[in-house]
This record gives C-alpha cells, sequence and structure tokens, in this order.
C-alpha cells in the first residue's frame, strides 16, 4: 500500500539524515492526515485507499508547481529551487504518465463515437487514462482529436 511505502521512506530517510525528504514526506503524510480526516471521519488513515493517497499526491505536486511559478516571477530562487527539491520527492511516488501516441491511441475510439457532449466525453475519457494522464492534457488531445 502507497501510504504504508511513505511510512517507510520517512523512517529510511530519518536514518540517512536526508532532513529536506523527510521535511517533504512528513508534510505529505499530514495532509494524507488531515484528507482522511476530512473524507472518513472516525476510521482516519486506516480507510484511506491508494487512489485516495494519489489525490492529496496529486495536489501536492500542484501546489508546489504554482510555488515554484510565483517565487520565479517574484526572482525568488532560492525557494523555486527548494520547491523544485520538494516537488522531485513528491513525483517519484506518481504513476508514470502515458506518452501522448499512447494517450491518443486511447482516446480514438472516445473521439470518434459520435457523442457531441463534451463532459461526457471528458468523464469517459478520463476514466479510460485513470490516473496515466494528466486532465488538462487529456482535453488538449480530445479536443484535438474531435477537431479532425
Amino acid at each position: 500500500m502507497l501510504l504504508d511505502d511513505l511510512k517507510v521512506d520517512v523512517l529510511t530517510s530519518m536514518k540517512k539524515h536526508d532532513h529536506i525528504r523527510v521535511d517533504t514526506l512528513r508534510f505529505l503524510l499530514a495532509a494524507i492526515r488531515n484528507a482522511a480526516i476530512a473524507k472518513y471521519q472516525a476510521a482516519g488513515e486506516a480507510a484511506m485507499k491508494d487512489e485516495d493517497v494519489l489525490d492529496v499526491i496529486k495536489k501536492q505536486v500542484k501546489t508546489h508547481k504554482e510555488s515554484i511559478e510565483a517565487f520565479t516571477s517574484a526572482g525568488r530562487t532560492e525557494l523555486a529551487s527548494k520547491e523544485q527539491g520538494e516537488l522531485t520527492i513528491l513525483e517519484a511516488f506518481l504513476p508514470k504518465e502515458i506518452s501522448d501516441e499512447e494517450l491518443k491511441k486511447l482516446l480514438e475510439p472516445v473521439a470518434k463515437s459520435g457523442e457531441t457532449n463534451f463532459g461526457l466525453m471528458m468523464k469517459q475519457a478520463v476514466g479510460i487514462v485513470a490516473g496515466c494522464a494528466d486532465g488538462r492534457r487529456v482535453s488538449t488531445m480530445l479536443r484535438n482529436l474531435m477537431a479532425k
């Protein structure tokens, strides 16, 4: 389970005295704990599924990317590089994204289905790629395929 892997990684990082990794993973575990309480109340962390943990990691990755943009535009390169290091640690726990060719292959049947409601098409497409591609990327690819 992903949550168990995170906890083991924190302990391993503590033994290696990798303070940046320890801090990043502890912050992530706190965010997971908060999400578990919000979603499952009394059951808490025990009820968390890998999908729930991945959602929290994706939110953290998005937040770090936004922070990097803000720090870079403000000229705070030292903070941007710190955020980049943390982002690299978090991205290691995300599944690998599929290539554009594979994504196109998966989305072609949806684009050619004859459906006119883009929202319904996106729902189908996201169900097909499930965590293997970013929603923005899926949307762009689907629009391009529909235009052809």
